[in-house]
């Protein structure tokens, strides 16, 4: 087969707000090959990555990615990994690209599986798929008392993990701490409880070490992303005291390539690496990263905070590995994103949820929810349209 044409769909809400929730606007990518139809997503600005698609070439290692794309073999995971190689190369200072690419990426193994009737995790090495124990992945309440709420809905939907993040967390270590005590009492004693800081504390690993305190008395899991995701150094000091405590360091989620994220284990101290299929380039260097998480005896754990066509997406990398076990499972995502899939992952009696076994990612598009929340985009250049939406 060769690739015969990548579509973007920039979807959103029609109001975008402030608040740190992912599923708001999406861009979903449909590429065909054969006679055949692939889906991806990235996690990105939607308009953004369409540009770098499309943009001029600067010079000889700044072109688009479409000139990486198009036109090209695809027969083989060997065909993604070439695929993936020129995009790095031929891309190398268009920083977008990886975001652009990790969408289409996604897309090629939807495409690949379907052709050979087989599921992407089988494609990427793996003979079986281990379910997952999923945590209710939620902001925190404005106030305590609406996280306990919050927290004791989640154990009576029947998720024994849930994960809290973003603000109001980090104003003070005695608010802070009434937030942790609150998602604890409405979990109860048994719940597994993550949290999430957002990055708050960028490079400040006394403010972060402030919060462990509180964390291990409430029996927080792991404490993700404290800092940003290339502040090696502080990651590392703040893993010591943790271990300490008895909480885990998380993070991988901001890497954009396999380098980034391995950085953080070998160097940051990492215990839980997160990573997400729609920036660090797809499956490809996803499953790379398991294996080397694998290898140094740290959790892999998806990233995802957006559609079930993202969530199987990022399940798939990890699929094989038993032990790896807990999985992030947005709970709280707007219309757009829950539409977005005629399939759904849901928990089952056990509260597990399972890898789609069938080809590709498992997962059928709406294409009422992409009409009905697309937004027209037209980039014209000196005259000419470079990109306008399909239909």
């Amino acid at each position: 087969m060769k690739i015969e044409g990548v579509d973007f769909f920039y979807l959103s809400m029609p109001e975008v707000t402030t608040a740190a929730d992912g599923s708001q606007d999406a861009l979903v990518v449909r590429v065909s090959a054969g006679g055949l139809i692939g889906w991806g997503e990235c996690e990105a600005s939607p308009l953004v990555s369409i540009a770098a698609f499309v943009t001029p070439m600067s010079h000889g290692a700044c072109r688009p990615v479409s000139a990486s794309v198009l036109g090209r073999d695809l027969n083989a995971p060997e065909d993604i990994h070439a695929i993936a190689a020129d995009v790095a190369y031929y891309s190398m200072d268009l920083l977008q690209a990886a975001h652009t690419w990790s969408g289409i990426e996604m897309a090629l193994w939807d495409l690949l599986g379907k052709a050979r009737g087989e599921p992407a995790w089988k494609l990427l090495g793996y003979s079986r798929a281990w379910p997952k124990l999923p945590y209710a992945s939620v902001l925190f309440g404005a106030t305590p008392a609406e996280t306990f709420a919050r927290a004791r809905d989640i154990r009576e939907q029947g998720f024994q993990a849930a994960k809290f993040g973003w603000a109001p967390f980090g104003e003070s270590p005695e608010s802070d701490a009434l937030q942790l005590d609150a998602a604890r009492e409405g979990l109860g004693a048994d719940g597994i409880l993550l949290v999430d800081a957002g990055q708050v504390f960028v490079e400040d690993v006394e403010a972060a070490s402030a919060r462990l305190k509180a964390m291990e008395r409430n029996r927080v899991t792991f404490f993700e992303e404290p800092f940003g995701g290339q502040s090696l150094s502080a990651y590392h000091a703040l893993s010591q005291r943790a271990a300490a405590a008895g909480v885990g360091i998380a993070g991988g989620e901001a890497a954009h390539n396999r380098q980034m994220a391995e950085h953080l284990i070998d160097f940051g101290g990492v215990r839980y690496i997160q990573i997400d299929c729609g920036r660090i380039g797809g499956l490809g260097p996803a499953k790379a990263v398991a294996d080397h998480a694998a290898a140094k005896g740290v959790t892999y754990v998806n990233h995802t905070f957006t559609s079930n066509l993202a969530l199987s997406a990022s399940l798939q990398p990890f699929a094989g590995l038993r032990d790896h076990r807990i999985c992030e499972y947005p709970t709280g995502l707007q219309p757009l994103a829950r539409e977005l899939t005629l399939t759904r992952i849901m928990p089952d009696a056990e509260g597990l949820i399972h890898v789609p076994d069938a080809p590709g990612l498992g997962i059928e598009i709406d294409p009422a929810a992409i009409a009905r929340y697309r937004v027209d985009v037209e980039i014209r250049v000196a005259g000419k349209s470079l990109f306008k939406s399909a239909m």
